[in-house]
């Protein structure tokens, strides 16, 4: 389901002059589909945007002052971090990386085998990361025994921590799957696979793994979650109304918080499952192809799916500050907090004489 390391920075089979000599042509429009200009436009705005609100939430989530539980700040802290790296390695140092500078530094053999590494790594932590959030929330709703235990500020952060070096580590076998294309004045440009990586079965089932651990099994865990969360939630309601007297007019103080969290939640996880679908069913069915725009003349159906599929998969690692702008109230008014001192100072309207 993942592209896979081979499809990323690959540099295919041109020489770094021809590649130049392409990418010209290519900023003077001769003959790109029209997607391609559409995805030159949409990557830098992506990353300003990317970049922006994902500091934005790290900064107002960490004044706690959102009335949200430590243990849903941590996690909501910890996805906007692994968003805002995935626009960093994926949006900025890849994509706009090679439609814009065809011959720079990260295309040195190590640097973007790194780079490869990287952008699968901040892409897991970003996917499990909501997976583990869809859980805390399940456990949290319907493990009242489990709840008190496990939800938990320390433990969110263990949690946190221990999917970030797990998928640390288990991208770290793709750098040893790449060699340079050519060797200039001694230094190795640009990661084309290795033979053994083309040929060997262990590649082979490492990368059908990989194509599960990231959207597929994600994506049934988030669904099968809120699916047992929604089902106890309408059993609880049924329960609770039951039990209340007729006459009762007070509010039920718990079930507007438990609304308030599954709001949250539920916008979240459909966001995300959303965003990812077009890429999964393309994924479900074709493979990548011209990753890297070698090809000028690539305008068919297939391809435009796969590379608006991209697009809406990295425009996920962008949405959920606006989530939090649209679902929760403190958030809003901590938001406009901070664009008040933008434009003031010290909390005071700036006037000019």
């Amino acid at each position: 389901m993942q592209q896979k390391a081979s499809d990323l920075m690959c540099c295919e089979n041109e020489q770094p002059c021809d590649q130049h000599r392409r990418y010209r042509c290519y900023s003077q429009k001769m003959g790109y589909p029209i997607i391609h200009w559409i995805e030159r436009l949409y990557y830098p705005v992506l990353a300003v945007f990317g970049v922006t609100v994902n500091l934005v939430a790290i900064i107002i989530l960490s004044r706690g002052k959102c009335g949200l539980s430590k243990c849903i700040t941590r996690y909501l802290m910890g996805m906007a971090t692994a968003d805002l790296f995935v626009v960093i390695t994926d949006v900025i140092l890849n994509r706009i990386n090679i439609m814009y500078f065809p011959v720079s530094f990260l295309f040195i053999t190590p640097v973007c085998s790194v780079l490869v590494v990287l952008c699968i790594a901040s892409l897991d932590c970003s996917v499990w990361f909501t997976v583990a959030f869809t859980f805390d929330r399940f456990v949290a709703i319907c493990c009242q025994k489990l709840r008190a235990k496990y939800c938990k500020q320390r433990n969110a952060t263990v949690v946190l921590g221990t999917v970030c070096v797990v998928s640390c580590v288990r991208c770290i076998p793709f750098y040893f799957t790449f060699q340079p294309y050519v060797i200039i004045d001694q230094v190795p440009w640009f990661c084309v696979p290795n033979a053994s990586y083309m040929t060997s079965p262990f590649w082979s089932a490492y990368e059908w793994i990989d194509s599960m651990l990231n959207p597929l099994i994600p994506i049934c865990l988030i669904v099968l979650f809120n699916a047992l969360t929604v089902r106890h939630i309408i059993a609880a309601s049924r329960i609770r109304r039951s039990l209340r007297s007729n006459g009762e007019n007070q509010n039920d103080r718990e079930t507007e918080n438990r609304k308030k969290s599954m709001v949250l939640l539920f916008t979240l996880s459909g966001n995300f499952i959303l965003l990812w679908m077009v890429y999964v069913v393309h994924s479900l069915n074709w493979t990548v192809e011209n990753y890297n725009y070698v090809d000028k003349y690539l305008n068919t159906p297939v391809y435009k799916v796969q590379q608006v599929g991209f697009m809406l998969q990295l425009l996920c690692s962008c949405t959920n500050t606006c989530i939090y702008g649209l679902t929760q109230t403190k958030f809003r008014a901590e938001l406009k907090s901070g664009m008040k001192y933008l434009f003031t100072l010290n909390g005071k309207f700036i006037t000019l004489k």
